[in-house]
């Protein structure tokens, strides 16, 4: 089968177009899908350079998101049946790893999967929205309202917010009635979180989002709790960490799923204590998750951000834009294109 296979750890070129890769099978308790769409994350990069701590078995196939239609069933296997339509849960409960990370992902015709991983997809569901749907908006969805408590009438500001999971929060913010700040780094990127239904957008490039916020709300005041926003979405971390701690009233909350930008930043923990802060991390998505976006999609209350779909072999042009910061929202690669 043809699929995009990581060999070595490093530059694009560890990225290869294998046209005669083994194909999978299905084993006890396991699914072999045929991948009609997997969408790229920021994740698939850190994959291919190599990540500290994480042995990856190589050769692998990248891609952590994918929905498909099951072809193969193993032993063992009960209430699937051949041709049903299903998202992967990127976690394999059984053999303990991640899709496109310690096990075979999505760029590739056919990948095997346990069943503990499969959700049923509405028929109203496409391919390329389930697939979009996992790491980011699944993250996105258990830091905003399972963890962060978003509500409706608060003012959230967006760091990052024409990514994957950025633009993930300013919908499900922007659904639940949240005043939405998106931050992003150019005119086509603000234009489109505009019309995405964000109600204030900054370029980050040209403007000080913290000076932004002062401006817009008032200097955050730990005696009158006035000025400030309530929420503040940063995963990139960096040189933004000091900056976001700043811009919440007080009580306000920092939610957190990455440090794009750097993973030990300087802080100043005075903020933390004189505003009463709450950090809150969330890592990644539980199955509930999936399933109510899903249901989110079907109802037609969400509808994820595709920046493009590509066929198998513009892979490795795909990735590149999305490292170079080139794409808005989720990018998905169709295999059978």
């Amino acid at each position: 089968m043809r699929a995009v296979v990581l060999k070595a750890h490093g530059g694009m070129e560890n990225l290869v177009l294998d046209e005669d890769y083994p194909e999978p099978v299905a084993g006890d308790g396991q699914a072999v899908v045929a991948v009609k769409a997997c969408s790229l994350n920021y994740h698939d990069i850190f994959t291919r350079r190599g990540m500290p701590g994480i042995k990856v078995p190589l050769p692998v196939v990248p891609g952590l998101d994918m929905a498909g239609e099951i072809t193969e069933l193993g032993p063992g296997v009960e209430g699937w049946s051949v041709g049903d339509r299903v998202l992967v849960n990127p976690v394999d409960p059984v053999r303990r790893g991640l899709m496109g990370e310690l096990l075979d992902g999505g760029l590739a015709e056919y990948c095997t999967v346990s069943a503990g991983q499969l959700i049923r997809m509405p028929d109203e569901v496409s391919f390329s929205d389930a697939a979009a749907l996992p790491v980011a908006y699944g993250t996105a969805h258990r830091m905003m309202f399972v963890n962060g408590q978003v509500a409706k009438g608060d003012k959230v500001l967006v760091l990052g917010a024409s990514g994957g999971v950025g633009t993930g929060c300013v919908l499900l913010a922007g659904m639940k009635g949240a005043e939405v700040i998106a931050c992003a780094s150019s005119e086509r990127k603000l234009e489109a979180l505009r019309r995405l239904g964000a109600d204030h957008v900054v370029d980050y490039t040209t403007t000080d989002f913290m000076k932004w916020v002062f401006e817009a709300y008032g200097k955050p005041h730990r005696r009158t709790y006035e000025g400030g926003v309530d929420v503040v979405v940063n995963y990139t971390g960096g040189d933004t960490w000091v900056k976001s701690m700043k811009c919440l009233r007080r009580g306000g909350r920092m939610l957190t799923c990455g440090a794009t930008a750097g993973f030990d930043p300087p802080t100043d923990i005075r903020y933390i204590w004189t505003f009463e802060l709450r950090i809150l991390g969330s890592n990644s998505w539980q199955p509930a998750d999936l399933v109510r976006l899903m249901e989110m999609v079907r109802d037609g209350e969400l509808k994820p951000a595709i920046d493009r779909v590509v066929p198998l072999g513009d892979t490795m042009e795909a990735m590149r834009a999305l490292e170079d910061r080139e794409v808005f929202g989720k990018v998905i690669v169709d295999p059978a294109r």
